[in-house]
C-alpha cells in the first residue's frame, strides 16, 4: 500500500501524534458482505473474532494474540498512548462493509462502520478501539494472551484501554473471564482468574447467584456500561446483543447511542432500521436506509433492506430499483417476491379498469400473501372492492385494519397503485366510503387530502367534486325540512340522489320527508332502498317499522321492531311500539288479549283465575314467588321493581305464596324466591333464588 492510499483520520475527531501514527499502521483485511436477510426481514450480520498482528495491521488466523519482542522494519510504536485513536481499516479488494463482523448466525444487525465518499475507494471507520500488534520497528514486550473475539479496547498485551486515558503498565494480571464486573467490552477479572469456575459473584454468605440473574444483571450492567461509552464497537454489539435477545426498544436506543457516536456510519443506521422494523414502525425504518444508502451508495446490505421494506408496502417499482442497485445480482428468494408481487398488482390494474370488483378482491388478498402485508394501498383496494360490491360492513372492518402510514408530500417521490401515487388512493378509498356511511364533513376534507397527494389525478378531482355535490344537497335538505318545507326538501335529495344513487343516508332522509307527506307507501321503498346498501341501518329500519305501523301492516311492523329491540335493548320507546304491534297483530288475527298493559308497577296476583289470565298476556310475563317473611325475597324485590321499568315490553306479576297458597299448590312452588317466565300462556323458565345477574339475563333474553 502507497502513502496515498493510506486512510485518514474522521473529521472533525482530535487525535495525538501517537494515534495517528498507529491509525496509519493499522488495517483490516476486506470481507465481503455475503449475509442475506434473517428471519426477521432485518439486513444483519454478527460479530466475529479476528486477530491482529504486526506489519500494516494484516489479520492472521486463529483466536489468540501474540506479541513479539522483535523489532519491524521502520520506527516503532510505544507501550504508551494518550487518547484512543480511530483505528482506520482499509478494505482490499472489492467494496464491502468490513465493519459488519462475520459469524454463526445473521440474527443480529451489522457492527457500526464507516461512511463512503462518492465513487472513491473504500475507507472503513472502527472510531476507538485499537487491534494493532507490533509496529512497523522498534518492539512490543508483553507475555503472550489468549484472547477471545478481540472486538473491545483491549490490548494485544492483555493491558485495559480506557478512554481518555493513558495506559499504563500495571502489576495485575488482566484475564477475560466472568467476573461481575464489566471493564470496556467484555468480562475481565482484575487481579484473578475464574472463580470456581462460577458465573458472576456470590453473596457476601458465600451463596451462590442463580444463572438467570447473573445473566440479567450482566445484561444489565452491560447496557449501562454500553450507554455510557464513547467506543463505537462496543455499543453497537450491545445494541445487536439486545437485538438478538428480541429486546428492540433497548437494542434501538443503543443505535442511537452509536449514531450520535459517529453520525456517518452507514451500518449504524441500517442497525437502526432494523429495530425500527421489529418495532413495526415501517416509515421510519425506510428513512434510516435511505440515510445508510446516501451515506455509502455502494451498500449493498441498505439497499437489500430497502427493497425489502418496499415489497412490504407494495411499491414494486421502488424495491425492483434497490433489488438490481448498480447492476449487482438480487437475491433470488427476493426476487421470486418481486415478481410475484408484480404480476398480482397488474391483474389488480386490469380488474380495476373492467370494474371486477370480485377478482379485484382476489388480487389484492393474493399480492398482501405474497409479502405485501404492510401496504395502505392493497388494503384500502380491498375497502373499494367491499365497497363497490356493497358490503359496506366489510369496507368499514377493512377501513379500519388499513396500516398506518405517513403521506408524502406532492414534490417527493411516490409510489403508484391502479394509476394513482399510493398515498392519494387511501384517501380517495377513505372519502368514498365517508361518504356512503353519511360522514360528509369527513369525506370533503378526506377527498381534499387526496387532490393535495395526486392533484393531476382526473379520477380524484372528480370525485372531490361530487363528494361537494352530495354534501352540499345533503345540507340544503335538511334545512328545508326543518323549516317544515318536506316537498322542497324531497327535491333537494334528489339532486344529492342524481350524483350518488347509492347514498343511503339521502334515501332515509327523503323517506323522512314521505313520512311528513303522509306517502307512508313511498316512505317503505325509500327505506327499502337504504337498507339494500345498509342492512343495519337503524335509522332507515325504525322509520319503516313507523311507516308499516301506519300502513296498519302489524306483521312487517313486529318483525322490524324485534330486530330494533335486539339493536337496541335500553330504548323503551322501541319496547313500547313492539308490545302495541303484537297487540295488534293478535287483534288484527282474531286472538283474545287480556289485561293488555305496558310498564308500570309489578302487578299482584291475588287468585287463580288472575293469574292464568296474566301469563297469557301477548307479550312475556315474568311470575315473582315471594313470601314476606323471607329476607332473600326482600333482598331482591327492589331489584324486580328495577326491572319491570328497565322492560317495559315485559309483563310483570307476583305472587304471596302466604296469601294464596291456591296458586303455589298449582305452579308446585315449595321454595321463595322462585321466578317462572311465561310466553303464550307456555312456562319456558324457572329458576329458584337465582341471582339478580341470572335473573336479568334471562329476562333480557326472553324479551327480545
Amino acid at each position: 500500500m502507497s502513502h496515498s492510499d493510506q486512510p485518514k483520520p474522521v473529521k472533525g475527531l482530535d487525535y495525538s501524534f501517537s494515534d495517528q501514527l498507529r491509525y496509519s499502521l493499522s488495517c483490516e483485511e476486506d470481507k465481503p458482505d455475503s449475509k442475506q436477510l434473517d428471519a426477521l426481514g432485518s439486513p444483519v450480520s454478527p460479530l466475529t473474532t479476528r486477530r491482529w498482528s504486526g506489519h500494516g495491521g494484516r489479520a492472521a488466523s486463529g483466536l489468540t494474540t501474540t506479541s513479539s519482542s522483535s523489532s519491524s522494519s521502520s520506527g516503532s510504536v510505544s507501550g504508551e498512548t494518550t487518547n484512543p485513536a480511530v483505528v482506520k481499516r482499509i478494505d482490499v479488494g472489492r467494496k464491502s462493509h468490513s465493519g459488519e463482523l462475520s459469524g454463526s448466525s445473521v440474527s443480529s444487525p451489522t457492527v457500526a462502520e464507516s461512511t463512503r465518499s462518492g465513487s472513491s475507494a473504500t475507507r472503513n471507520y472502527n472510531p476507538f478501539i485499537y487491534l494493532g500488534g507490533s509496529g512497523c520497528g522498534g518492539s512490543v514486550n508483553s507475555p503472550t494472551v489468549n484472547v477471545l473475539a478481540p472486538t473491545g479496547n483491549i490490548f494485544p498485551s492483555g493491558k485495559i484501554f480506557k478512554t481518555g486515558m493513558a495506559t499504563k503498565s500495571s502489576p495485575r494480571r488482566d484475564i477475560l473471564g466472568s467476573g461481575t464486573r464489566n471493564y470496556g467490552h467484555g468480562s475481565i477479572m482484575r487481579g484473578g482468574g475464574v472463580t470456581g469456575g462460577k458465573l458472576g459473584g456470590g453473596s457476601s454468605s458465600g451463596g451462590e447467584a442463580s444463572p438467570t440473574n447473573v445473566a440479567r444483571e450482566s445484561m444489565t450492567m452491560t447496557m449501562k456500561n454500553a450507554m455510557a461509552s464513547w467506543d463505537l464497537e462496543t455499543v453497537t454489539k450491545a445494541g445487536n446483543e439486545q437485538y438478538k435477545r428480541r429486546n428492540f426498544s433497548e437494542a434501538l436506543s443503543l443505535y442511537d447511542r452509536a449514531i450520535s457516536i459517529f453520525p456517518g456510519n452507514a451500518a449504524s443506521r441500517n442497525n437502526r432500521a432494523a429495530a425500527l422494523t421489529s418495532l413495526g414502525r415501517l416509515t421510519e425504518a425506510m428513512k434510516e436506509c435511505e440515510a445508510a444508502v446516501r451515506l455509502d451508495p455502494a451498500y449493498g446490505r441498505a439497499h437489500q433492506y430497502l427493497a425489502s421494506l418496499h415489497l412490504r408496502l407494495g411499491q414494486t417499482e421502488n424495491a425492483r430499483k434497490h433489488l438490481f442497485f448498480l447492476g449487482q445480482p438480487p437475491d433470488p428468494m427476493e426476487l421470486q417476491k418481486l415478481q410475484a408481487m408484480e404480476r398480482h398488482l397488474k391483474r389488480c390494474v386490469d380488474a380495476r379498469k373492467m370494474g371486477d370488483w370480485k377478482k379485484l378482491l382476489k388480487e389484492v388478498d393474493a399480492a398482501i400473501a405474497s409479502g405485501g402485508n404492510s401496504s395502505p394501498q392493497l388494503f384500502a383496494g380491498r375497502v373499494e372492492a367491499f365497497l363497490k360490491l356493497h358490503h359496506l360492513e366489510d369496507a368499514e372492518s377493512a377501513l379500519s385494519s388499513i396500516p398506518k402510514f405517513e403521506p408524502a408530500t406532492p414534490s417527493s417521490s411516490q409510489a403508484t397503485f391502479c394509476g394513482f401515487f399510493s398515498e392519494a388512493y387511501v384517501y380517495f378509498v377513505m372519502a368514498q366510503v365517508d361518504l356512503t356511511m353519511g360522514r360528509f364533513e369527513n369525506a370533503v376534507a378526506t377527498a381534499e387530502k387526496a387532490v393535495q397527494l395526486d392533484p393531476g389525478s382526473f379520477e380524484i378531482a372528480m370525485m372531490l367534486n361530487n363528494v361537494k355535490l352530495v354534501a352540499r344537497a345533503r345540507d340544503h335538505g335538511n334545512d328545508l325540512f326543518k323549516a317544515g318545507m318536506f316537498d322542497e326538501a324531497c327535491s333537494a335529495y334528489v339532486e344529492g340522489l342524481k350524483v350518488d344513487p347509492f347514498n343511503s343516508v339521502l334515501h332515509c332522509n327523503r323517506a323522512a320527508c314521505w313520512s311528513k307527506l303522509g306517502h307512508w307507501e313511498r316512505s317503505v321503498d325509500d327505506c327499502n332502498q337504504a337498507l339494500r346498501i345498509r342492512p343495519n341501518y337503524t335509522k332507515a329500519l325504525l322509520r319503516r317499522a313507523a311507516s308499516y305501523v301506519q300502513l296498519e301492516r302489524w306483521a312487517e311492523s313486529v318483525r322490524d321492531y324485534e330486530v330494533l329491540r335486539k339493536e337496541l335493548p335500553g330504548d323503551n320507546e322501541i319496547a313500547e311500539a313492539l308490545f302495541h304491534s303484537q297487540v295488534a297483530l293478535k287483534n288484527s288475527r282474531g286472538e283474545e288479549v287480556y289485561n293488555m298493559k305496558f310498564g308500570g308497577e309489578v302487578e299482584k296476583v291475588l287468585g287463580l283465575d288472575q293469574f292464568r289470565s296474566e301469563i297469557s298476556s301477548p307479550s312475556v310475563s315474568v311470575v315473582y314467588f315471594k313470601a314476606a317473611s323471607n329476607k332473600q325475597c326482600e333482598q331482591i324485590s327492589p331489584f324486580v321493581d328495577t326491572l319491570c321499568h328497565r322492560y317495559p315490553s315485559v309483563n310483570f306479576v307476583k305472587v304471596d305464596v302466604e296469601e294464596s297458597p291456591e296458586v303455589a299448590k298449582a305452579e308446585n312452588v315449595r321454595i321463595v324466591p322462585t321466578f317462572k317466565i311465561y310466553k303464550k300462556g307456555s312456562r319456558v323458565k324457572e329458576m329458584i333464588c337465582p341471582t339478580p345477574q341470572v335473573l336479568e339475563s334471562s329476562v333480557r333474553h326472553y324479551s327480545l
